[in-house]
């Protein structure tokens, strides 16, 4: 597979997302979870989503419960927290494994195009990818890295 438009994802609704339907798009993609230190890091998420999604920006939220098991809760319970406590209204897909034997293929696809600083695997929640419009990984961030801080790369990719 050549770019990450050649992967699909289950929604949170389970619905198979082709990610071709963000094919021209400049994205976010984000491993995330509810119970985590870095959890209130959907509020920032979701302002660039609001700032930029009519310029042709998305995040993509894929929950993930591999992390001191910080993402326990059903994908019905998943939408319903991301809704209630931070207005999510960016793309979530179901629950995957970013690390090991299962994880999901799009997230091996990411690290194997920008590792980490103590190589490809993912160290924790929050871990970002930063997408161009022709599907190519820009940059990878740190859990520590805030949305907010991003602003000034997407708008360079828009």
């Amino acid at each position: 597979m050549s770019s990450i438009y050649d992967f699909s994802a289950k929604s949170l609704a389970g619905e198979d997302v082709p990610l071709r339907r963000f094919e021209g798009q400049v994205l976010l993609i984000v491993n995330t979870a509810s119970a985590c230190g870095f959890t209130p890091q959907y509020k920032g998420l979701e302002e660039l989503q609001q700032k930029y999604g009519d310029r042709g920006f998305s995040v993509l939220g894929f929950p993930c419960n591999q992390f001191g098991a910080q993402e326990k809760g059903s994908e019905a319970e998943i939408a319903q927290f991301c809704s209630r406590n931070y207005g999510v209204t960016f793309p979530m897909f179901s629950k995957i494994d970013v690390n090991g034997a299962q994880a999901h293929p799009l997230y091996a696809y990411l690290k194997g195009e920008k590792g980490g600083l103590l190589g490809s695997a993912i160290k924790w929640n929050f871990t970002k990818f930063l997408v161009d419009r022709s599907g190519r990984v820009v940059s990878r961030h740190a859990p520590t890295t805030t949305p907010e801080s991003l602003a000034k790369d997407i708008e360079s990719l828009l």
